[in-house]
């Protein structure tokens, strides 16, 4: 382990080995840090906040805060960050209230950049880009390999699907369906995030079946339920194809259009 003398750690901290920690960095009690991760200058992380190991954090980072609800009651929630995520400057992530999942949740692989926000009881899977100053209120879920534009604000109990692309300064008050373009205040479905799929492999026949699926659903004259109904009976039942139907009909907030 590579300590910096100014940096401040608990004895009751978990450290891996490997670890490198900056000047001035505070570490607090019942925190765990994986191996080889490494921790900038003026970082501060909080008790009851688990770090895997391969990760990257920046200064002036926050990690593990109190959230910011008044119905907090002091409850020993925790944040679980996995491995190999790169955390940039001023980055703050709280831990949870004891509602619903009763932590907040950092996948693997993700990429937040300077000044996001990561509110209470978020949950963010795997492979995430997160651009500068992306605000996430709370309970927000956000699926694998979803790409935020910078300054977008996503409001609290709003679902993100896998591989879909939020614009820039969007204001996202609904949820996003899986493999789709959204943008705009309020945001706005756009078409399929064609060269998203593109790029992570999908081959031509799912992503020309996704294609079906989004004329069905956001393009045609039906109710949502009707759309759906036909895209059940006309689509191929493949796993995209049953993702997005299974998305929009748990959706609680209703979905962007």
């Amino acid at each position: 382990m590579n300590i910096h003398s100014t940096a401040i750690v608990s004895p009751d901290a978990h450290l891996g080995e490997g670890i490198k920690i900056g000047p001035y960095t505070i570490v607090g009690p019942d925190v765990t840090i994986g191996e080889n991760t490494v921790i900038g200058p003026h970082v501060v992380i909080e008790p009851h906040t688990d770090i895997g190991e391969n990760c990257r954090i920046f200064q002036f980072s926050s990690l593990g805060g109190i959230p910011q609800d008044l119905k907090f009651d002091g409850d020993e929630s925790r944040v679980i960050i996995g491995n190999n995520n790169t955390i940039r400057e001023y980055v703050t992530i709280n831990r949870a209230t004891s509602a619903d999942i009763g932590t907040t949740i950092i996948g693997d692989n993700n990429f937040l950049m300077a000044y996001s926000h990561i509110a209470h009881n978020c949950k963010l899977g795997n492979n995430i880009v997160m651009a500068n100053a992306v605000n996430l209120a709370g309970h927000i879920h956000i699926e694998d390999y979803a790409i935020i534009g910078g300054l977008t604000g996503i409001h609290q109990f709003t679902r993100i699907g896998c591989h879909c692309m939020i614009g820039g300064a969007s204001a996202v008050t609904k949820d996003v369906p899986p493999y789709v373009l959204a943008a705009g205040n309020y945001a706005k479905v756009h078409g399929l995030n064609l060269i998203g799929l593109k790029r992570r492999d999908f081959s031509k026949e799912t992503i020309r079946t996704l294609k079906k699926v989004y004329t069905i659903i956001f393009r045609s004259s039906l109710l949502l339920s009707e759309a759906l109904k036909r895209t059940m009976e006309e689509v191929e039942d493949i796993p995209e194809v049953k993702h997005f139907i299974d998305f929009i009909q748990k959706s609680e907030r209703g979905i962007c259009r």
